[in-house]
């Protein structure tokens, strides 16, 4: 086998690996960095993955020694010259040269460690791989800083670095401002390959704080409203929109605002039913709720006064904020990773990124009652908990000075569905079993 079948044979089966259900026609290395020579050993790689007529760039962090030890057999990736190779950003004795790197705004060979200035930055700690991620890996270093590699990898600017930086500058609370970044050119292009950024040492991820308010609803006796249970979720929603509609204000103040005119309103209506076709072609099952999902984007196709525009999220949810001990804070600025780079940094109506945080609420609620056995008498308090919540949300939001949802329901609701839709997809080429969250929501929205 060769090294790039080594590689393509592992990289199929990561889970960030944005590829499945495609098949791989080829694997190319484009670019061959050595990091550290030796034994153990690192070398960067930038592959491209084609699929026929398309194809993708990653950037792998492939680590070399002799002999493997235990604790990184879960990260091996297989045999090369002699060496066994594996997945370097699970080895603290190599990555700790990436964060040292950054502190030291060092060249090798065709990547550039850069330096926020001024940014205090400890080196030679020892980093731990952080879990559950889908499209990026992301390593903490002792108790103060976290690097985020992107696994995917394109050409031009990076929304992640350039929006935290901008909301740096202008002081927000509810970013975690970077320290520093790793880049290097593809097609002549400056391109951000991972980002080093303060960590939030003692937050709670927001997806697990509602999962938790969850559990503990469906574990009171039947009867039991949301706001009664002990772990009533509503104060932290309305807090989490009020700090939503902060950052929207300074993502404004930062990169400008202007409207959507009719034409553009119509097109992006278009946009939806393309998706909703696609959709229908993948899941069949979907079919029965055209017209009503088609309906909502007529209606929004028929809108006559501009919407209100702006830099977003993109790909906003409860795994993308933190809980600290000052308020909620906002991750990943990325936006969607498989839109092209144009999309994710163009503007778009803020209602956006609160269609995006209501369809999470959906999902904490729904997921746990899958394979739940009381799956059917819990639907009402599932239903309840997402209305609670969302409403807080909706009212934090409007009250800190966000468009008011309320009042924008047209445009809501069809961002609601095309999300909806979009999970459809999204569930049928990955997590099969969850799509009946997304079908069961679109028949009751």
């Amino acid at each position: 086998m060769t090294f790039e079948d080594t590689l393509a044979t592992w990289l199929v089966k990561q889970r960030w690996f944005a590829g499945k259900g495609r098949t791989v026609h080829d694997l190319a290395v484009v670019a061959d960095t050595e990091i550290i020579p030796g034994d153990p050993g690192l070398r960067h790689l930038i592959v491209t993955v084609s699929h026929g007529a398309t194809s993708d760039c990653y950037q792998l962090f492939v680590g070399y020694r002799a002999r493997l030890p235990a604790r990184l057999r879960h990260a091996r990736i297989g045999t090369h010259a002699e060496m066994q190779i594996y997945d370097g950003l699970h080895d603290a004795d190599l990555t700790r040269e990436l964060l040292d790197a950054i502190a030291a705004e060092r060249t090798v060979g065709l990547l550039r460690f850069c330096r926020i200035p001024g940014a205090e930055i400890e080196s030679g700690l020892d980093s731990l791989v952080l879990t559950g991620e889908q499209s990026n890996t992301s390593l903490v270093f002792g108790e103060s800083a976290i690097f985020k590699a992107f696994r995917r990898v394109s050409p031009g600017p990076n929304p992640d670095l350039e929006v935290a930086s901008a909301l740096a500058q202008l002081g927000s609370s509810h970013i975690a401002e970077p320290f520093g970044w790793v880049e290097t050119r593809m097609d002549g292009a400056t391109t951000v390959l991972g980002i080093l950024s303060r960590y939030l040492r003692a937050a709670s991820d927001g997806w697990a704080l509602a999962a938790t308010s969850v559990r503990d609803l469906y574990a009171t006796a039947d009867g039991t409203r949301a706001y009664e249970a002990g772990g009533d979720f509503g104060g932290e929603a309305e807090r989490l929109g009020a700090a939503s509609a902060q950052v929207h204000r300074d993502l404004a103040d930062a990169f400008g605002h202007s409207v959507l005119e009719p034409e553009a309103i119509r097109e992006l209506a278009e946009q939806m039913f393309r998706r909703l076709d696609l959709a229908i072609a993948e899941v069949p099952g979907l079919a029965q709720h055209a017209d009503k999902v088609g309906d909502a984007y007529s209606q929004l196709a028929k809108l006559i006064e501009p919407i209100p525009a702006q830099r977003v999220h993109g790909d906003y949810h409860l795994g993308q904020v933190m809980r600290t001990q000052t308020g909620w804070v906002v991750l990943d600025f990325e936006g969607e990773p498989a839109s092209p780079l144009a999309q994710r940094r163009a503007r778009s109506s803020p209602l956006r990124d609160v269609a995006g945080m209501l369809r999470s609420f959906d999902y904490a609620a729904r997921h746990q009652l899958i394979t739940h056995p009381e799956a059917i008498s819990l639907a009402a308090k599932a239903g309840d908990w997402v209305r609670r919540n969302s409403d807080a949300f909706c009212a934090g939001y409007a009250a800190a000075g966000g468009l008011d949802p309320a009042e924008n329901s047209v445009v809501l609701r069809a961002l609601l569905l095309d999300k909806a839709v979009y999970e459809v997809i999204y569930e049928s080429r990955n997590r099969p079993t969850w799509v009946a969250i997304p079908l069961e929501s679109i028949a009751e929205l």
